[in-house]
């Protein structure tokens, strides 16, 4: 049995479905991330596992039971939110054992778990300060302890990085993904940053206007997206979509034109059979780290508009005979004119294909 399960879980505000009909199930000790843009329902999805939220429709299961109308108190979840919430007037220590306080533990136990709790998260030699003496990352190391000496059978985050510079997001990545690993407890993350999802996540649920698009691992969401919105959500700098024309279609594969093809025409390769036919509109995907300046073979004909240079690694921005600027990260410094000429190549297994409707074919 699953630990964490949804069952058509459904929140309505009047007429309007902040999340609509999700069914998803997480392992025990597993990391969901729930990643999706600004107003997906990834937030509501949350706070209604937390109970924070009532739920419209649905049901929702932890550890086996039926939790869709106990109150949160009694769900055993911690959830660490986006905001610190410290208590400014309290010391570190304080604010660790306050909830434990207010459930009448001991004194005894409470030092325990607070101690406990600094150690996983080497905050020992700041337990006598206050949060106003503390840094961004050390406030969220804090927020998260009150979570920890909780003992809770599940942990609840949202976007609990989102105040904190690049540096930081980083080192408390990484702090994040070793305390999952060293707790070994449910954990599920909402975040809108790709990048926080690919790099925790065992699995990752992709959001859109309160519907799920897809459900994977971080490699399967990356390799093989159910349509375009999963396909530019997922990796960064994001797809390239360049629209195109079924010349032929066969079972397993497509011909299409567009006039940035180089030879006017690409064979590309399909999952399986499928509906396209002959003269049908199709969107071929290219991730930019795919895509080969001054190819032997080139697929695509370019011209370079501007360039990025980011230390190892060049950011090319390439416009083609017809289409949208296209994006291409390739190694090294290279230098190039505006307007130059430049032929791309890109390995055939690389090469995606989006029908009409958006799906991957």
């Amino acid at each position: 049995m699953s630990f964490l399960r949804l069952d058509n879980v459904v929140k309505r505000y009047g007429d309007h479905f902040a999340v609509e009909g999700v069914s998803l199930a997480a392992e025990k000790g597993e990391f969901v991330v729930f990643v999706g843009p600004s107003g997906c329902g990834k937030s509501t999805l949350l706070r209604m596992i937390a109970g924070l939220e009532e739920i419209s429709a649905g049901d929702v299961f932890i550890d086996e039971k039926l939790v869709t109308h106990v109150e949160p108190a009694r769900r055993e979840v911690a959830m660490v939110f986006q905001s610190y919430a410290l208590y400014p007037h309290m010391s570190v220590y304080d604010n660790l054992a306050f909830g434990l306080r207010m459930v009448k533990t001991s004194e005894e136990e409470i030092r325990k778990r607070v101690t406990e709790a600094a150690r996983i998260l080497q905050i020992e030699p700041l337990l006598e300060r206050k949060p106003r003496q503390l840094s961004g990352g050390q406030r969220q190391r804090v927020a998260i302890g009150r979570a920890i000496v909780r003992n809770p059978k599940l942990f609840l985050f949202d976007e609990p990085l989102s105040n904190l510079d690049a540096e930081l997001r980083t080192q408390m990545r990484v702090e994040i993904a070793k305390l999952h690993r060293a707790l070994g407890v449910t954990m599920v993350y909402v975040t809108h940053d790709q990048i926080e999802a690919m790099t925790l996540a065992d699995r990752i649920v992709v959001l859109r206007a309160g519907r799920v698009e897809q459900i994977g691992t971080p490699t399967e969401l990356y390799d093989n997206p159910a349509n375009i919105f999963v396909a530019g959500f997922i990796g960064s700098p994001k797809m390239n979509f360049l629209p195109a024309r079924v010349s032929a279609a066969a079972e397993r594969q497509l011909t299409v034109s567009s006039p940035a093809f180089a030879g006017g025409e690409l064979v590309v390769a399909t999952k399986g059979a499928h509906l396209v036919k002959a003269g049908d509109s199709v969107t071929v995907g290219m991730r930019p780290e795919h895509l080969e300046v001054h190819a032997a073979h080139p697929v695509l004909t370019l011209k370079a508009d501007f360039t990025e240079y980011l230390g190892g690694a060049s950011q090319i921005y390439a416009q083609p005979v017809e289409g949208p600027v296209m994006t291409i990260v390739a190694p090294g410094r290279l230098a190039l004119a505006k307007n130059e000429d430049l032929a791309v190549g890109i390995a055939p297994e690389h090469v995606y294909l989006f029908d009409q409707q958006g799906l991957a074919i």
